[in-house]
């Protein structure tokens, strides 16, 4: 699935899965948060930590009509403050895909699907 751009000088088509792996870049460098979940829990069970190649299995991206509507899945660490952290995370990702695609975002949904220890060894 791709997202059609058009300006005065053609179009361009971008993967749904480019402004996903984009998001979940942004996602990742937030203050507390331990990584990425997978979206699909329910099914598995319990929560998947993603890794770094993995970005866009946390993240579903939905076009509606120009407009994004963004869902991600995501996995805090202990002790930090959930709100503040998700609303850095909305700022962070509407910032970064509005400046490097020019695209509206709609909503962007934040799903936190557990709490793990921050690894302070690194």
């Amino acid at each position: 699935m791709t997202l059609e751009i058009k300006n005065e000088l053609g179009s361009i088509d971008i993967a749904i899965d480019v402004i996903a792996n984009i998001a979940g870049g942004a996602v990742v460098e937030s203050y507390g948060v331990v990584g990425m979940a997978s979206k699909h829990q329910v099914r598995d069970g319990f929560a998947e930590l993603l890794g770094k190649e993995n970005y866009s299995r946390g993240v579903i991206v939905e076009n509606n009509d120009g407009l994004l509507d963004v869902d991600l899945y995501i996995i805090v660490g202990y002790g930090v403050k959930i709100s503040e952290v998700a609303n850095n995370i909305q700022t962070s990702v509407k910032y970064r895909l509005e400046k490097t695609f020019g695209l509206t975002i709609n909503t962007i949904n934040i799903h936190v699907q557990g709490v793990r220890m921050i690894n302070t060894d690194e």
